[in-house]
């Protein structure tokens, strides 16, 4: 299951509230580069708890490419 594409425009970090990175997994994740964390969507929604979140391992979720 994906997430909206509007949905995924609106949301932000609850702790920075930088914009988030969607992976589709498995598992289906949002990524916060600046607070370096990591919030699971559950049955395609968001668990957007700072207590519930994982800190970020970039090896697991690389930065995606830059456009240049």
């Amino acid at each position: 299951m994906s997430l909206a594409p509007e949905l995924l425009r609106i949301l932000v970090c609850p702790k920075s509230k930088a914009p988030l990175e969607y992976h589709a997994g498995p598992p289906e994740v949002l990524v916060c580069r600046e607070s370096k964390l990591v919030y699971k969507v559950q049955d395609g929604i968001p668990v957007m708890l700072i207590e519930e979140a994982e800190p970020l391992d970039e090896a697991v979720y690389p930065p995606a490419p830059s456009a240049s």
